[in-house]
């Protein structure tokens, strides 16, 4: 339901131009004024809209009046103080919007300590236009490296609010993130859509999901759409074990064969190489195969003389509406975040723990990858049933 339903929350918005700083000042020391930050850093995905709907519906019906500037392009907008006052109309009718109103952009956080081409510094910059609009709290949507600035600014003195958004699934400290099951939705329409195709031809099929460091949206999107390999960047493959699984199928007269792959996925050969080596060898592959998915297709071609096709959904994963499921979470986080607003507690993750939200200090999780272990329940579940992993 939007906001156009409820009029009273209207009314609790601060409209119009930005007013005087020192109007504000005297305002803010009155009871049940908040007055707060929104940005959204990194890349995109389909329940941003509605986790910012959530935290603004979570204080609109608790306080008697509400500020909310939102940041524009993620942390280039604080840096260079490129904002805009909020009204309840910019959050109705957001709820199923993909994207993200307010536009993201990526800000490596290792190159946060460095000034810019003109020399700015950029965490002053970002702290100065925080104090400049007098705010509460900022409430920063983003995945790790957009965590690991937003705990940067913590250590400065901002309170700091995290809501972790990611289609990986991989933020520390959190069962799920909002987005994740909205991609995997998708990459699993993309896999099954394939098998129809993989069978009347009786080709071996390699879909590409997205994943550099970590195989939670490989795997699921894998197990979900039936897939007979399953290749992510924890376990390192070995490609005869590759070809074995396939030619296994052929072999009980399976003439198709669905490989889930993610794009970090790695060989065990280059898993032992050192980080120099391993960078090197990379760029090596990079100017004979567009990704790994194609290497891994022309290895078992190689091997087996059969007909290979790749199909990578690429940024369809972070596109459309969000799946019901984001919805649900997306609100509950955005509710959650409200909650720390109103009682003054700041320097959080709002995380999803056995099914409750949670507030995570942002010292325990910040810089944290949670990683799909070889010892998972689910690689386990998967193997019983026949999933090869290459291993």
């Amino acid at each position: 339901m939007g906001y156009n339903n409820n009029q009273m929350i209207v009314k609790k918005f601060v409209t119009g131009a930005v007013k005087d700083r020192v109007q504000k000042s005297e305002k803010k020391d009155g009871k049940g004024m908040k007055r707060i930050g929104l940005l959204t850093s990194g890349g995109d995905c389909q329940a941003l809209n509605a986790t910012m709907r959530g935290v603004v519906k979570g204080l609109s019906h608790n306080i008697d009046d509400l500020e909310v500037y939102g940041f524009m392009n993620g942390y280039k907008g604080l840096i260079y103080g490129d904002y805009r006052m909020l009204t309840a109309k910019d959050f109705s009718g957001i709820l199923t919007r993909g994207g993200t109103i307010l536009g993201t952009s990526r800000q490596p956080f290792k190159l946060m300590r460095t000034p810019d081409d003109n020399g700015l510094d950029k965490v002053e910059a970002m702290k100065q236009n925080y104090h400049k609009l007098n705010l509460d709290c900022l409430v920063i949507l983003g995945g790790n490296g957009t965590q690991k600035t937003a705990n940067l600014l913590r250590e400065e003195g901002l309170n700091i609010i995290h809501l972790p958004k990611t289609i990986d699934n991989d933020i520390w400290g959190t069962d799920m993130t909002f987005g994740f099951y909205s991609a995997v939705n998708i990459a699993t329409e993309a896999i099954d859509c394939i098998h129809t195709t993989a069978s009347s031809h009786n080709r071996v099929f390699i879909v590409e999901v997205m994943g550099h460091k970590v195989g939670w949206l490989t795997l699921y999107a894998g197990i979900a759409s039936g897939a007979d390999v399953i290749l992510i960047p924890e376990i390192p493959y070995d490609i005869d074990k590759v070809v074995g699984a396939i030619e296994r199928r052929k072999r009980n007269g399976s003439g198709f064969t669905i490989l889930a792959v993610a794009e970090g996925a790695i060989s065990k050969e280059d898993a032992q190489l050192g980080k120099k080596e391993l960078k090197k060898k990379m760029e090596e592959d990079r100017k004979l195969y567009p990704s790994v998915s194609y290497k891994v297709a022309k290895e078992i071609e190689d091997r087996t003389g059969m007909e290979i096709r790749v199909t990578v959904p690429g940024h369809t994963q972070r596109g459309g509406s969000p799946c019901p499921y984001d919805r649900v979470l997306s609100t509950r986080l955005g509710s959650a975040a409200a909650k720390l607003i109103l009682n003054d507690e700041y320097g959080y993750m709002v995380g999803l723990i056995n099914g409750k939200t949670k507030k995570v200090p942002l010292e325990e999780c910040a810089g944290k990858l949670k990683v799909v272990t070889p010892d998972a329940q689910e690689i386990k579940d998967a193997k019983r049933i026949g999933i090869s992993f290459g291993d």
